[in-house]
């Protein structure tokens, strides 16, 4: 009871079920007590408090993200293996099939984010869609569990019987929940977690870091644990154990979730912030034949929403024809506290800033999809060599699983970020003086630029792997794929520890990028469109692989990804992928020089004198 009382003395808070609108929430996080007491004073009502359970809540969010880690990724991780042993699929149709479903998953979050942000909130949200994967992983399994619900096992005969229609059916319904249980968790845990912390206090703020450290750690973790024990139960023991097992370990992050229900912080859904983006776009173009205003910074409609969460936005000279959704014409009528009456003929002069941060920001989500085909053929391709090459260990008959060398990757990336945050860090500092040592663009350069000699590294190793395949004695025959290359698979972890460097730099970059310079208000967004990027990526993967195998099937050099590797050319398609890495890198200089940091440029210093003297006289 005592340490109940000292928190409510330290944050002024009372309990309120746990219930908060996203205004009251984000009043308290950074509001002043001043502040608090003029909105009571206009409003006339008692401002509703949020309880803060800060780490009371986080045995259950931890608990739950690392189960649904572990069984998300126990499934996905050696889904490839599973669609071409056990459904009879082709390689080139089951990693088409695995860049589709990737695809749909990660651009169902823009939906997940839209729907959260709107109706639900983020515990409902999270709630049901944990359910949904639980049921999605349940409904694979099954498929592996049933005869009938597979083709025949294969065995060694160079043709294998198909999966019917029924059955790719019912595994494409698994599919259809797993990506309906993405579209929620995936934008909406991270901002769950951290609403349970009161960011208006140093040991909320302190709370938040750490979280997101821990969520990381167990991100990591259920990688590591699903690449290599689960993925080794699926390859050497049983499908029907190894998918069970991810399985249960949802249904337990389920009920780990829902236990913690009643200390929540729950913060209601308030409309979606892209209405604000529509209206902008609507009135510019209803107004596009008005003249450009010759100060746009003083004649604009510049009003700002007193409880607003946004930072406020400096005028800047880009984009110029978005402006004219601010111009203030005899038609259009404001309140008498001055927003306008109707925001679909008038909008502000933020309104139009906010809308230049998201346009400004898709140049550099266009690099950031052309940067993840690097990682995708890590997750794909890369397998398909580490089953034609020697995966013993040592000289033990134990093998490792294919799928289990992407770990090599996620330990590159462990490694390397504490490295990278307490060596390299502050070595920079000290020589640019930037708190960070660079820029998050200069960051996201340094990725692309190892993902260009990830792909040449990539296409060296397959290369010689071919070469020593059709050379030297092999290990013997891979069903319905070839020859095995007496090249151990170790030489793959050159280019994976690349890919897990290019990720360090790139991925993080990019989601730090995204979340700082949209608006507040819209994170969620920001956060789902890293993952639309990655969806980007997989289809676009997927394309280029139908164009090849199509035009070089019948080509005199031969096919260039063939069932056998031994018998194509996966490097030439290596190259191909790093011709694109080198484009899309001038293509990011290009855009990274011509970008305009959130809130840092403004016209010129006079301009900003003579905007606080235009706001002063109309205080």
């Amino acid at each position: 009871m005592e340490e109940e009382r000292e928190n409510e003395r330290a944050q002024n808070i009372r309990h309120t079920n746990g219930e908060a609108t996203e205004t009251e929430h984000k009043l308290v996080n950074g509001g002043t007590k001043e502040m608090e007491m003029e909105e009571k004073a206009v409003a006339g009502e008692e401002e509703a408090i949020i309880n803060y359970r800060g780490w009371k809540a986080m045995p259950f969010i931890i608990g739950n993200e690392t189960f649904e880690k572990l069984g998300a990724i126990g499934t996905l991780a050696n889904l490839l293996i599973y669609l071409t042993t056990v459904f009879n699929l082709k390689s080139i149709t089951a990693a088409n099939v695995i860049n589709i479903f990737n695809g749909t998953t990660n651009f169902s979050t823009l939906v997940g984010a839209f729907l959260c942000d709107t109706y639900f909130g983020r515990f409902k949200t999270l709630g049901f869609c944990t359910v949904a994967s639980f049921l999605g992983l349940q409904v694979i399994q099954l498929t592996a569990a049933i005869k009938n619900l597979h083709p025949p096992d294969c065995g060694n005969n160079t043709t294998c019987v198909g999966p019917t229609a029924g059955q790719m059916a019912f595994l494409i319904t698994g599919f259809g929940l797993l990506i309906s249980g993405a579209a929620g968790v995936r934008p909406c845990n991270l901002a769950f977690g951290a609403d349970q912390f009161n960011p208006g206090t140093e040991s909320g703020k302190r709370g938040i870091n750490s979280f997101f450290n821990w969520y990381f750690f167990t991100f990591t973790f259920a990688q590591m644990v699903a690449l290599t024990l689960i993925v080794y139960v699926q390859s050497n023991v049983s499908w029907t154990v190894g998918l069970l097992i991810p399985a249960i370990l949802m249904l337990i992050s389920c009920a780990v979730f829902f236990m913690g229900s009643k200390i929540y912080v729950k913060v209601k859904a308030q409309g979606s912030p892209l209405t604000s983006v529509a209206q902008v776009i609507a009135v510019a173009i209803k107004k596009s034949r008005l003249p450009s205003p010759e100060q746009p910074w003083l004649s604009l409609h510049n009003y700002i929403p007193p409880k607003t969460i946004n930072s406020k936005l400096s005028y800047t000279d880009q984009f110029r024809c978005l402006d004219k959704a601010a111009i203030v014409t005899a038609e259009d009528k404001k309140r008498p506290d001055g927003s306008s009456a109707d925001p679909w003929r008038l909008c502000t002069l933020q309104q139009v800033e906010e809308v230049k941060c998201i346009i400004r920001v898709l140049p550099i989500w266009v690099a950031g999809v052309i940067y993840y085909l690097v990682i995708v053929q890590q997750q794909t391709y890369a397998v398909f060599q580490a089953t034609q090459m020697d995966r013993r260990l040592g000289n033990t008959s134990f093998k490792i699983p294919a799928a289990s060398y992407v770990v090599f990757l996620m330990l590159s990336l462990t490694i390397f970020i504490p490295i990278y945050d307490r060596l390299i860090v502050p070595f920079l500092q000290r020589i640019t003086g930037k708190a960070g040592g660079i820029t998050l663009l200069q960051r996201m350069g340094i990725g692309l630029f190892l993902g260009l000699l990830t792909m040449l590294v990539s296409a060296i190793v397959e290369e010689r792997r071919r070469s020593i395949a059709l050379t030297k004695p092999t290990l013997g025959v891979y069903p319905r794929r070839g020859e095995i290359s007496s090249m151990s698979a170790l030489w793959l972890i050159p280019q994976f520890t690349l890919a897990g460097l290019t990720e360090a730099f790139a991925s993080i970059s990019l989601i730090e990028f995204y979340y700082k310079q949209f608006p507040e208000n819209m994170r969620s967004i920001a956060g789902s469109l890293y993952y639309c990027g990655m969806a980007g990526s997989s289809y676009l993967s997927s394309l280029l692989i139908s164009i090849v195998h199509k035009n070089t099937k019948g080509a005199e050099g031969g096919n260039w990804l063939p069932e056998n590797l031994n018998k194509g050319r996966l490097d030439y398609f290596y190259y191909l992928i790093a011709v694109l890495e080198f484009l899309a890198l001038v293509y990011f200089l290009v855009c990274a020089r011509w970008y305009k940091y959130k809130g840092t440029d403004v016209v010129s210093p006079e301009v900003d004198i003579e905007m606080k003297q235009h706001e002063q006289t109309h205080v």
